[in-house]
């Protein structure tokens, strides 16, 4: 039985000289000690050497100690007035790092904080935040962080080693599932005094996990009941951040208010952030009141992703007179990959050439043009336009050694950078296509009988459901539908609401659903969340397909190990052409930049970051 975690950490202790608090590896590990370690360990950093004050996956900080602001953030800018920000769906839990409900994903960042935090002007490098230094070996075997002698939480009580051990054990024995597998990692986490945090990876090989834990979400130990963690909550958390929690409306709305005691408001990595006094986040179960919501001014910025209404909806007054303006931000991003995902639990999915076929049969070029006005960019990479996609490129010689112990993981096309989705004419009606793909069903056993495909040995029909949630993913399933129903598969659609498409997502019970995967500049743990073969079996993972693949098992590790940017990108590069040549998603489209309206009330910085629009930055116009 597992024990009680309260009891791991409920003891206050005096830390003094070489005494720490040791905290041993496993789920269910014994309560906390005061011990002595056994071997030297570093102890705080001495005054006069600071810890450094960032760092980077590969390469050196861009920013100096010091440093005044991030590039994408005004120092200058006005401070005060609300931001209201309008979001589709629903949300049941203000608790967003557990698996059970849907949570308000603002309480990360906004109301709780990490020992680090991201700039997004580079690939992936921490800059101090509640840890004020960091450190680590050349190896990234160990961590230390130097908590920040200011930081606090919104009720005063300070940031100590005690709530980071506290969070780590907590997350990674009751936290998703995420949490739980990179912080596993940690072979052994020990306060060496109370503002200094060790974290020891012994034979992880993973040298990402410094960045990870720096990124860990640090909880107060004094205000979280462990033994109700799991649990969805609509009670307010407690966090360090620069807003807490005010009202909540269940299921409609949230507001946050700006703690006038926020400790880290003059830190460089806040300078020009967090401008606006209230943050109103409002939720709107429909995708037309939700834009309609915006017409009427409800709410001051809409990031839009349909191109048809991008085209013809923004001809009302306040758009015409200069109140609205549609802006198009650049991103240095990969641009992601969005996707009708096969279920290969599923038997009817489970062969590469029925799955092949499929993806042949989304008619790509007339949805395009008939319902997004040929705006959209077609996806044909996990990593798609960036330096990381395998996309037109042929294998160097590092890609190919790497997948040398798995030669029918990738196919020809995809090694030599000639691959690319089929193109139809665009006409719905396309002979081709659709001769290529019966052709592929044909060779996995599927013949006509009538007007439906059926299993030459089973009789059993070619069918599938599609389960949607949006009206657009049910407007784009129904023009594919249309092209497989001419192929004699039985397709349907079954729509559903966001808590119900969301219980199913996490238990991966379904056919076939809409999905969309972000990626950065620099893959790392995510990655085996999202397509590693122990993930398959995790029910709340993003491995949704249900992939399974030693090739993809070992492009992650490599990409795990690397230690040099070059390494990085030929070990994604090379995980990107398995999981092309894997056939377990239909790709779908993108947008070459990202569009978003605002009403004028509120402005921006005139630099945008490399991750694009940050809503952090943003404020309030004056006189507005």
């Amino acid at each position: 039985m597992r024990r009680p975690l309260r009891s791991a950490l409920s003891r206050r202790t005096v830390l003094a000289g070489a005494a720490a608090l040791v905290v041993p590896r496993g789920p269910g590990a014994g309560a906390a000690a005061d011990t002595t370690a056994a071997s030297p360990l570093p102890g705080p950093p001495s005054p006069g050497h600071p810890p450094p004050h960032a760092i980077a996956m590969h390469g050196e900080p861009a920013l100096p100690p010091g440093f005044a602001a991030f590039r994408y953030a005004d120092p200058a800018a006005p401070r005060g007035g609300q931001l209201t920000q309008g979001l589709l769906g629903t949300f049941d839990s203000l608790n967003p790092f557990v698996v059970r409900g849907i949570a308000v994903s603002a309480i990360r960042g906004y109301v709780i904080e990490s020992l680090l935090t991201r700039s997004y002007d580079e690939p992936f490098t921490l800059y101090g935040l509640l840890a004020s230094g960091v450190e680590t070996d050349p190896a990234r075997t160990v961590v230390t962080f130097t908590i920040d002698p200011d930081a606090a939480f919104a009720d005063g009580r300070p940031v100590t080693a005690e709530d980071v051990l506290f969070s780590w054990q907590l997350l990674r024995d009751r936290g998703r599932p995420n949490f739980r597998t990179y912080y596993t990692k940690v072979a052994e986490a020990t306060a060496l005094d109370p503002r200094t945090v060790r974290f020891d990876f012994a034979g992880s090989q993973d040298r990402e996990l410094p960045l990870i834990l720096g990124l860990m979400p640090v909880l107060p130990r004094h205000a979280v009941d462990p033994e109700r963690f799991e649990e969805t909550t609509l009670t307010p958390p407690l966090g360090s951040g620069p807003y807490r929690v005010e009202t909540v409306d269940a299921g409609r709305s949230v507001t946050l208010v700006r703690n006038p005691r926020y400790w880290g408001r003059d830190r460089p990595v806040n300078r020009g952030l967090w401008n606006f006094d209230t943050i109103r986040l409002d939720w709107y179960r429909d995708d037309n009141a939700w834009f309609e919501a915006f017409r009427k001014g409800l709410y001051d910025v809409h990031a839009e992703t349909d191109p048809g209404r991008w085209e013809t909806a923004y001809d009302f007054p306040a758009a015409r007179d200069g109140r609205v303006v549609r802006e198009e931000f650049p991103t240095g991003l990969p641009r992601g990959m969005a996707a009708f995902v096969f279920n290969t639990r599923r038997p009817v999915f489970a062969d590469i050439r029925v799955r092949e076929a499929i993806v042949r049969l989304f008619d790509f070029e007339w949805i395009n043009r008939n319902l997004f006005f040929g705006r959209y960019r077609r996806t044909a990479s996990f990593f798609e336009g960036s330096e990381l996609s395998c996309r037109g490129r042929p294998a160097d010689a590092a890609e190919r050694a790497l997948l040398a112990p798995f030669p029918d993981a990738v196919r020809a096309d995809v090694m030599d950078g000639t691959f690319a989705p089929p193109v139809s004419d665009g006409s719905g009606r396309d002979r081709a296509t659709l001769k290529a793909a019966l052709a592929l069903l044909e060779d996995a056993g599927w013949v006509f009988e009538g007007q439906t495909l059926r299993h030459g040995r089973t009789g059993a029909p070619l069918a599938f459901e599609i389960l949607v949630t949006s009206k657009d993913h049910e407007r784009l399933a129904l023009a594919f539908v249309r092209t497989l129903r001419a192929a004699g598969v039985v397709p349907s659609i079954r729509v559903v609401d966001a808590v119900q498409f969301e219980q199913r997502r996490i238990q991966f019970d379904f056919d076939m659903i809409p999905n969309r995967w972000e990626q950065s500049l620099s893959p790392g743990n995510e990655q085996a969340f999202y397509w590693g073969s122990a993930a398959a079996d995790t029910p709340g993972s993003r491995n949704y397909m249900g992939a399974r693949s030693p090739a993809i098992d070992a492009m992650i590790a490599a990409l795990l190990a690397a230690t040099s940017r070059e390494a990085l990108v030929a070990a994604v590069r090379a995980l990107d052409r398995v999981l092309v040549s894997g056939h377990y998603v239909v790709p779908l489209h993108h947008l070459p930049a990202q569009w978003v309206a605002r009403w004028t009330t509120v402005a921006h910085p005139a630099a945008t970051s490399l991750y694009g629009w940050l809503p952090e930055t943003w404020w309030r116009a004056p006189g507005r």
